[in-house]
């Protein structure tokens, strides 16, 4: 209660402002490059706060660093388990898994040389696991289609929910 006194007292007292103004000391924000002799709850808890977010920060620095390795251990791993997965035939042209995509029909896999691990694609391979005389001439058509570019090339992104955006 002696606080709001204190208070409603500072509003009756008015401060002239180098410029002119008339302002309440209650509205001044009124700042002391002097040190302070006797420490508040308030000044503890600034440093204890300040200290935590330093931890905070230091924290999320290691958090990111973890995550990164975690995340090349899971990259190598999966590529380990690719390598053991996938037939002889195709282990033998050393492609990265990460540039292989399925399509299943009428061509098994594209593969995307360089899209895993460099900025640009250098090559696309259409991979074909087996012979099959009435997919050979649908696959004849793909290569001329592809080798006089006359093509339009679309990404489909279908999400969590099934729903599919066309980029």
């Amino acid at each position: 209660m002696i606080l709001f006194e204190e208070y409603q007292t500072f509003r009756k007292i008015l401060a002239v402002c180098p410029c002119g103004k008339l302002h309440r000391v209650s509205d001044l924000q009124l700042k002391s490059k002097a040190e302070f002799k006797e420490k508040t709850w308030l000044d503890e808890f600034d440093a204890e706060n300040s200290k935590f977010s330093a931890e905070q920060q230091a924290f999320e620095e290691q958090k990111e660093k973890l995550r990164q390795t975690e995340i090349e251990k899971g990259r190598k791993e999966a590529e380990k388990a690719f390598y053991k997965a996938v037939c002889p035939s195709l282990r033998k042209l050393k492609l990265n898994p990460f540039d292989i995509k399925p399509i299943l029909h009428p061509i098994d896999f594209v593969v995307f040389n360089g899209m895993a691990n460099e900025e640009e694609i250098s090559d696309i391979q259409l991979l074909t696991r087996e012979q099959c005389a009435v997919l050979d001439a649908t696959r004849k058509q793909i290569k001329k289609a592809v080798e006089a570019k006359k093509y339009n090339w679309q990404v489909a992104r279908i999400d969590d929910l099934g729903s599919i955006s066309i980029e």
